[in-house]
């Protein structure tokens, strides 16, 4: 019966998936979309198989980086939860490095690393950041929920810190965790691969994936971007299996979307107090890039410090000229980024609500969208040019495609959250469902449209520019890749620092934004 049961519960999700196939085959057999562009499935397999001999070591080099940085970076994630909830204060002063590390744009520091490391480390590195934040957050989110009942009888026998963080609150920090670890594993192999763009290394599924763009052979681009999808899928399922056996819970994960509120007691620390926890938080990602550079003791002439940075950009001769450069290519980004956000946004909530109206409809559209959410963004985008061709909609069919996923999940976990005893009040006046989502359910879970808002923001970024050095050749995404070709490294860090910049300013507005909405309206904000 048991067997019987969860079958039925996945046939619905195999039929869907079965459905595409057979669409895909016939419309890639009958050549319907860009003549040829979107070969078969069969076709696909036959050539995978023909290039069978290619793929291991490409593989394993992609695989290798985005295990070692998976391992590295949910290690220092943990233990910097641990340290945050543990001591408050410590999260308010990282809390310029924590956002720093969310808002980063992959892409635009991928040069960077692979000027200043060497060997395997670049992807290393990136994969150890994809996976930082999200991790830290749920140790954190899961330290900090416990049962304050446990506390308290730990402390009535006379449990310490320790004490309770070793029987109470790493037990029920667990499934957060491990929620954490399913979400990092498909970021640990987009950022192996985004190094591997970067030029790191004869050997990975970036460096094969970059070779084959312009031969001219859809069904290698495809079985590429396929198996680097598969490969992220397997990651965020084996830690599905885990967290399952382990917890005995099979819900869907959301991304965690805060960057660590902060302490109750900041609301009654004197002002001089707050100010110099502002600047320290400011000045350690400045700290941190100065401390890096001379470690790692980089040629003056590829490093950028950032009083070097600030003499590029506005002291030398040369400055006026990549002013020029930099403002343009901002000019470019811009638009299709804001644009980008709000389609991506407009669709996630569309759907959102759909799944309180329609659930069928959403159940079987999550297929094609958990497929989005697992491809690495470096792999799809070249399908969709192939598809879409090199203009502005490619941008924004990338934009969507990754914004799109975690502000759904975001937004609908919102509506489900809405108290069943607040819809009774319009239901007993007759009200239909879409005058209960209006007055009711979507008011009610304004706070996550504001996270789904932040999550969003930067990840819209990072889309626009990854399409421009793969697609359109424009804005900040092409002058990053033109000017590593130029070896002109000074606009390299300009364009990095910038897209960090652009990044938290995003996320800092929306903060800004959320706070006086929720206040007027006396919500608390889930920041």
């Amino acid at each position: 019966m048991a067997a019987r049961a969860r079958l039925s519960g996945w046939w619905p999700a195999l039929r869907n998936l079965a459905l595409i196939l057979i669409a895909w085959e016939i419309a890639g057999r009958l050549q319907l979309v860009a003549s040829g562009a979107l070969p078969a499935p069969s076709v696909v397999l036959i050539r995978f198989v023909a290039d069978w001999g290619d793929y291991p070591n490409h593989i394993f080099a992609t695989v290798y980086g985005a295990g070692a940085g998976f391992l590295i970076g949910n290690l220092i994630a943990v233990v910097a939860g641990m340290l945050f909830a543990l001591f408050p204060l410590t999260s308010r002063v990282a809390r310029g490095l924590n956002i720093a590390i969310f808002a980063l744009p992959p892409i635009a520091i991928s040069p960077i690393l692979v000027l200043t490391l060497t060997d395997m480390t670049p992807r290393v590195v990136l994969a150890a950041i994809g996976c930082y934040f999200v991790t830290m957050t749920a140790t954190v989110v899961g330290l900090t929920q416990v049962d304050a009942r446990s506390v308290d009888l730990v402390r009535a026998y006379g449990g310490g810190k320790w004490t309770i963080l070793k029987l109470v609150q790493w037990r029920s920090a667990l499934p957060a965790i491990l929620s954490g670890l399913r979400v990092a594993a498909p970021n640990a192999v987009l950022g192996s691969i985004l190094a591997e763009f970067g030029g790191g290394g004869r050997w990975g599924l970036g460096v094969y994936l970059l070779g084959s763009l312009g031969r001219a052979e859809p069904d290698r681009l495809w079985g590429i971007g396929l198996i680097a999808t598969l490969i992220a899928a397997l990651a965020y399922g084996l830690f599905a299996v885990i967290a399952n056996s382990i917890t005995r819970s099979a819900q869907a994960v959301t991304v965690p979307t805060s960057v660590l509120r902060s302490d109750e007691a900041e609301k009654v620390r004197p002002p001089w107090q707050r100010l110099a926890l502002v600047a320290a938080s400011v000045a350690l990602p400045l700290a941190l890039w100065w401390l890096l550079l001379a470690l790692l003791h980089v040629p003056a002439m590829i490093a950028k410090t950032p009083p070097g940075l600030f003499d590029y950009l506005f002291l030398l001769p040369s400055a006026p000229v990549a002013q020029e450069k930099l403002l343009a290519a901002l000019a470019q980004t811009l638009p299709m980024t804001f644009i980008g956000m709000a389609a991506g946004l407009g669709l996630a909530f569309a759907l959102a609500l759909c799944s309180q109206i329609w659930p069928a409809v959403v159940r079987a559209f999550m297929p094609v969208a958990l497929v989005t959410q697992t491809m690495p963004l470096v792999a799809l985008t070249p399908l969709l040019v192939l598809l879409l061709g090199r203009g502005p909609a490619v941008i924004l069919w990338i934009i969507i495609s990754v914004t799109f996923f975690p502000a759904f999940v975001t937004m609908a976990q919102g509506l489900l959250m809405v108290p069943r005893v607040a819809l009774d009040v319009p239901k007993a006046y007759g009200a239909g469902i879409f005058k209960q989502l209006r007055l009711v359910s979507i008011p009610s879970s304004l706070p996550y449209l504001f996270a789904a808002t932040r999550l969003t923001a930067p990840r819209a970024l990072l889309g626009v520019m990854i399409a421009e050095w793969l697609a359109t050749g424009t804005g900040l995404g092409n002058l990053l890749n033109q000017s590593r070709g130029y070896l002109d490294y000074g606009m390299i860090w300009a364009v990095a620092v910038v897209s960090v910049l652009l990044s938290v300013l995003f996320y800092q507005a929306v903060v800004v934004i959320e706070r006086r909405v929720l206040g007027r309206l006396g919500m608390a904000s889930t920041e």
